[in-house]
């Protein structure tokens, strides 16, 4: 009973993901048909997920690898290695953050995708269920007035027509035909199975829907925040942040990991279940429905007759034939028998209830209903929904290469900082060369303290000078010699050279001498 669909076609990618290999536990192919309820199809989508688990121990086992490398092989490095380093660690960051929000960027989109998706699946479901429910509705309200209702007023007919066989036998015939319409309201399918099947799948769907876009959430702005405190920190150059950033960037790279795992699993098997709906359908519902009944709200095709119709038109002769018989006692019997009249009307009215509830419970039955809910709801899950899925893997794919790129960054920036501050613990504090002394604010309580660079031992010279130079020129000296450091490039072997006390004039600058100073100059030379 096959039949051409016109109206759904499965996209591409879940023919992709439905041809994914399928293996159970025992490396054995399985079957990739959608089977929920089978213990090697349930196999076949953990192997999958077992994959991701694989792809994580193997980074982190490559990851701790480079780090041991990094802080147990390291070497002293000069200056002029150490530069490109840097330069390569603060492009490798900046790239890397570009992909991580990307990545975010990506997240985002994907988890919006699938709550999309699956929105409009439990909508469709819920509206499936309001349909199947209202049928159930006006087959109980039909079935209680046949049942009930009018055998209690015929009751009371009987014993009032007993004198008249013509009314009697008016009577009978109504009943066989309220008999008839009970035996064609029993015989519809029990909907009631399916009504509290799709109840329970749209209740569960929303609940773990909710918690998954909540998860995915969460971890999108943990990985948001994590790339902008590791650029902080490198920025800062500050260790306690790049240790944070290191201990929540493995815990990011596990949870990227175990998304991608759930995530691919999830897709497969969805795709599965896109690619052939109707047959897992078919097979749900072959034990209360008819393949007829379901082959007919599946695909809901103008050349397939209802298999409701019958039944249907049965339903409504008999109660159009009931109708003509109460019209015909309310207008010969009541004059007899007046206190017949109540039982009549209320036969009446309860026709006319039941003809209502006819009307209603064909338009419920008709396909058009059903079927677009489930086109809906195939449309959401299968082109949203899973399109959302191939987003969120992307996305958990590029997180993973970016933290695992991170993690490496971070802890060759760590190595360059403790190297550096190594260098800078070795230094002097006190000596004026020290690099750190540029960024140290000039004191005149603390000048007074500070000795001349360009002090000379000798005395002689000193009481020969004319002219001795004042107290502050002690003083000048320093903030100029500390700035001459930088021409050095602040190179700790050169700067670390001892210029104090050890006795060297300072640095003689000729000027043009006139007659009168040449004249002094030669006079204190002769009196040494």
């Amino acid at each position: 009973m096959a039949t051409a669909r016109l109206d759904y076609i499965a996209p591409w990618w879940t023919y992709w993901l439905h041809n994914f290999p399928h293996f159970n536990f025992t490396f054995q192919t399985v079957d990739n048909t959608f089977r929920p309820g089978e213990a090697s199809y349930q196999q076949s989508l953990v192997f999958l997920a077992c994959i991701s688990a694989a792809g994580l121990v193997l980074s982190l086992l490559l990851l701790s690898v480079y780090l041991t490398s990094v802080c147990c092989c390291r070497k002293e490095e000069e200056e002029e290695t150490k530069r490109p380093d840097s330069c390569c660690v603060s492009w490798t960051a900046v790239i890397t953050g570009l992909i991580l929000c990307s990545a975010v960027g990506v997240g985002f989109y994907g988890n919006s995708q699938t709550n999309d998706g699956v929105y409009q699946l439990t909508y469709s479901l819920h509206n499936a269920n309001h349909t199947l429910g209202g049928i159930n509705g006006l087959v109980s309200s039909s079935l209680g007035s046949m049942e009930v209702g009018l055998q209690q007023h015929l009751k009371r007919l009987d014993e009032i027509f007993a004198t008249r066989g013509d009314y009697v036998q008016a009577l009978r015939f109504m009943g066989q035909m309220a008999d008839n319409i009970i035996r064609q309201l029993t015989s519809m399918p029990e909907l009631s199975k399916a009504k509290v099947d799709l109840s329970a799948i749209a209740d569960q769907t929303d609940y773990g829907e909710y918690y998954r876009w909540l998860t995915y959430l969460l971890l999108l702005i943990l990985d948001l925040v994590i790339c902008l405190v590791a650029c902080l920190g490198l920025a800062k150059q500050s260790r306690w942040l790049l240790t944070m950033i290191m201990v929540f960037g493995v815990i990011s790279l596990v949870l990227s990991w175990g998304s991608l795992g759930a995530g691919t699993a999830t897709a497969v098997g969805t795709s599965d279940f896109c690619v052939s709906p109707d047959k897992f359908i078919a097979n749900r519902t072959k034990d209360f429905l008819s393949a007829e009944v379901t082959h007919y709200y599946l695909y809901c095709s103008q050349s397939l007759p209802n298999p409701f119709q019958q039944s249907l038109t049965i339903f409504q002769r008999s109660l159009t034939t009931m109708q003509i018989q109460i019209q015909g006692l309310l207008q010969f019997s009541v004059p007899v028998f007046p206190t017949a009249e109540r039982d009549l009307l209320g036969i009446q009215r309860l026709l006319n209830s039941t003809e209502f509830n006819l009307n209603q419970l064909t338009v419920l039955l008709d396909c058009r209903g059903l079927h677009k809910n489930y086109l809906d709801g195939l449309m959401g899950v299968c082109y949203d929904g899973v399109e959302g899925l191939l987003y969120l893997c992307l996305f958990s794919l590029l997180s993973v290469s970016a933290f695992c790129v991170m993690l490496c960054a971070i802890a060759r920036a760590w190595t360059l900082i403790t190297s550096r501050d190594r260098d800078y613990d070795d230094i002097d504090e006190e000596d004026p060369f020290n690099p750190q002394a540029r960024h140290m604010a000039f004191n005149p309580s603390r000048a007074s303290h500070v000795h001349s660079f360009c002090s000379y031992s000798s005395s002689l010279d000193s009481q020969a000078s004319p002219h001795p130079p004042p107290q502050t020129a002690a003083i000048l000296p320093t903030s100029e010699y500390m700035n001459q450091s930088m021409l050095f490039g602040g190179n700790p072997r050169y700067e670390n050279v001892p210029l104090i006390r050890r006795g060297s004039p300072p640095p003689s600058v000729r000027w043009p001498l006139t007659l009168e100073a040449r004249s002094l100059v030669l006079e204190a030379r002769s009196l040494v």
